[in-house]
């Protein structure tokens, strides 16, 4: 199972969410979204998708890294007031252009959402949220009554079937304890 971490919003994929503007030039400070950062090196189109859900479509003019977070300047915008208006935007690609994966690896954004059912088909919830703690990511299962920590780990999690929107377990004793 794969540990990545491109956030999809619909048909676009979050690489990079803008903190906010950086110096005289039209540089803007973001934390990145992506296990893959080297992406950046070839990523030349991009649209800013604001927190009001408007959409602007932006030409990285140039990028580089700064301890854990990336600095981007976009063509046409020079100044610092021109982009204080993509303060917490999310900077995506279309989905299309979102990296490609193994066999058996998924992004976040693919099992948020996906139904959880055991083998023996009893429904647990839905996939609220990936957690990662460091080793195994774990699913925040959601249902009426409660909350489960499911290991995203191929012995419990034995079939993913992301066009179908569901995950079947095979939970080990205990695990589904009320």
């Amino acid at each position: 199972m794969a540990e990545l971490n491109e956030f999809g919003n619909g048909d676009l994929v979050a690489v990079a969410r803008v903190v906010r503007p950086r110096g005289l030039k039209g540089e803007v400070v973001a934390v990145v979204l992506t296990d893959f950062p080297e992406r950046f090196e070839e990523l030349e189109n991009v649209t800013a998708l604001m927190p009001d859900g408007e959409r602007d479509e932006l030409k990285i003019e140039n990028h580089w890294f700064q301890k854990d977070r990336i600095i981007l300047k976009f063509a046409d915008y020079d100044s610092i007031d021109t982009v204080e208006k993509f303060r917490d935007a999310e900077i995506c690609v279309a989905e299309s252009e979102a990296v490609e994966l193994g066999q058996d690896e998924y992004f976040d954004w693919q099992l948020i959402g996906c139904d959880v059912v055991t083998v023996e088909g009893q429904e647990i919830g839905k996939v609220d949220e990936v957690m990662r703690t460091g080793g195994t990511e774990n699913l925040l299962v959601k249902n009426a009554e409660k909350d489960f920590l499911i290991p995203f780990a191929s012995e419990i999690c034995i079939e993913v079937d992301i066009e179908n929107k569901v995950i079947r377990i095979d939970p080990p004793e205990g695990l589904l304890e009320f």
